[in-house]
């Protein structure tokens, strides 16, 4: 069988209501829901081809190459895509090492979620080199299995995860909730460090379940959470969105901190970024911060309040670049490699 190559797009996926905590087994199965919105100007590009007879002595996934930004990738980088592709090879039964290129706009590593955007890009692209078409929620659950934030980045916009209850994961995947164009916002990024953060957000969460005394407290909170998001995007309420938002932050972050050894990801220019932009509340403008597991702030407003929003963030001592990004599409295969 002749498999043709295929390059995928997705954008990364900011949480606004916390994706932190797994609920066991090898599947990466949420241990809550989570709601996110996916962002057009950070992204991955992924090309997958594969071809070439495995050798006898040597597993397909023990010959996959990966290139990520123009270099081979790490030896730990490398085995966890190939561990991925190994899911897309056994469901569409092949037996053929792959070559993957990956073009990442998101830092990685840093606390922006560029898991999300590389493994929907990679479901995507790999399940259609292999010759795969995969529906929606079944790509999500694909997703989620290389990175649970992946599953959210499948779909544009506004999206939910869902935490499903099934042991094989079937029904633990997302969702759309209000398309990218339905709702004029941005989200302003304040970067407040270059490079890779401290610790990786697997092992974070799973220190946090095994010995944060505020875990169960915070799994609980989830439910209504979503709830009151759910809400506010189907009115196209910001501040009870943003009110959300900073809440599902701030107990995600408190949960990791009273870990041991405590999991801290902020630092003082985090904190700065989070005085300002309440600061530009009391202004009266409507922004809002949520912080994922890293030092940078993300803060939601309307549109036309972006540059307001981005120039007060410039400005926040430690603040080291600002980035602007809008709501953007779902993971979509690139134009120019369709038909």
């Amino acid at each position: 069988m002749t498999l043709a190559p295929c390059t995928a797009l997705a954008g990364t996926n900011i949480a606004l209501v916390k994706y932190w905590g797994k609920r066991g087994g090898t599947l990466n199965l949420p241990a809550a829901g989570s709601l996110s919105l996916t962002l057009r100007e950070l992204d991955t590009r992924t090309t997958v081809r594969f071809g070439g007879a495995p050798e006898a002595s040597r597993s397909a996934a023990a010959r996959d190459r990966v290139v990520l930004n123009g270099q081979e990738a790490d030896e730990k980088t490398r085995r966890r895509v190939g561990a991925f592709l190994d899911l897309v090879r056994a469901r569409a039964r092949l037996d053929e090492p792959a070559e993957v290129v990956t073009e990442n706009s998101v830092p990685t590593a840093a606390g922006l979620a560029s898991s999300a955007s590389g493994f929907a890009a990679l479901a995507l692209a790999a399940s259609r080199a292999a010759g795969l078409s995969l529906p929606p929620d079944e790509l999500s659950a694909l997703a989620r299995q290389g990175s649970g934030s992946a599953a959210r980045s499948i779909f544009g916009g506004f999206v939910e995860m869902r935490p499903g209850v099934k042991e094989d994961g079937s029904d633990a995947h997302a969702i759309p909730l209000l398309s990218e164009d339905a709702w004029p916002l941005r989200m302003v990024v304040a970067v407040t460090s270059e490079g890779p953060k401290a610790i990786g957000s697997t092992e974070a969460m799973q220190r946090t379940a095994a010995t944060s005394p505020y875990y169960r407290g915070w799994i609980d909170s989830v439910d209504g959470d979503l709830r009151d998001a759910r809400a506010a995007i189907a009115e196209r309420d910001l501040p009870r969105l943003g009110a959300v938002a900073e809440r599902s932050a701030l107990r995600m972050h408190a949960c990791a901190l009273a870990a041991d050894p405590a999991i801290l990801y902020w630092s003082a220019a985090t904190m700065a970024a989070m005085h300002t932009v309440r600061d530009l509340r009391a202004r009266g403008i409507a922004a809002f911060f949520t912080i994922d597991a890293g030092p940078h702030v993300k803060v939601l407003c309307e549109a036309a309040q972006a540059s307001v929003v981005a120039s007060a963030l410039a400005a926040t001592p430690g603040v080291l670049r600002i980035i602007v990004a809008s709501p953007g599409p779902g993971a979509r295969v690139a134009p120019e490699v369709v038909g």
